[in-house]
């Protein structure tokens, strides 16, 4: 089996720094703009996806549609085990004002969001039944940030742990019990659609 994982498209919070988490955001026309260039990339492709599925995050919907109409594949039902880390209060916030209320060391201030152990467990769940449902199938996953950080380095601990960027692509491939990185947080076709 193969996931495509994709971050989702840019929004107005994204580019103002807030925290999203869970609260549903669209997609701004940068995002817009950024899940066309990755689904021309994947039209042009040799490997072939079957379908798309994405978190019931509108920002992370619409991008799989974006891409599901470009490559004609099926749209699946979106999934809540996708879904962004739960920030709890601090979502909505800015740097400043996170830095202003909870100091330098925000993440793990006690403001009510979910745990690196619990998002990991969400999404490894999902990863794990559709590996044991359709072990042959090329499946492309839309989310979001934080989690597909989560879900990655649950997948294959030794990825490079960096953040996972707007539009963001990733490749893991399963390899008997364990899964490899073909691609990681690739972003090669945001590059050439600025050049356009």
């Amino acid at each position: 089996m193969q996931i495509g994982l994709i971050r989702h498209g840019k929004t107005d919070w994204n580019a103002l720094g807030k925290i999203q988490g869970q609260t549903d955001t669209p997609l701004n026309a940068e995002g817009i703009r950024q899940a066309q260039a990755l689904a021309e990339r994947l039209s042009r492709e040799t490997m072939k996806w079957d379908a798309v599925i994405s978190s019931d995050l509108m920002r992370a919907n619409e991008t799989a549609r974006i891409i599901a109409q470009t490559l004609q594949i099926p749209l699946l039902d979106s999934d809540a085990r996708l879904r962004e880390r739960y920030f709890g209060e601090i979502e909505g916030t800015t740097e400043a004002e996170r830095l202003a209320r909870w100091g330098p060391d925000w993440r793990r201030s006690n403001s009510g969001q979910e745990t690196d152990e619990q998002v990991r467990s969400r999404a490894l769940a999902f990863v794990n039944e559709i590996a044991a449902r359709q072990p042959s199938e090329r499946l492309l996953v839309v989310s979001h940030g934080s989690l597909l950080a989560q879900l990655m380095k649950g997948m294959c601990g030794e990825l490079e742990d960096k953040p996972i960027l707007n539009m963001s692509f990733s490749i893991m491939e399963r390899d008997g019990e364990s899964w490899k990185p073909l691609l990681h947080n690739c972003t090669l076709h945001l590059e050439h659609s600025a050049q356009v």
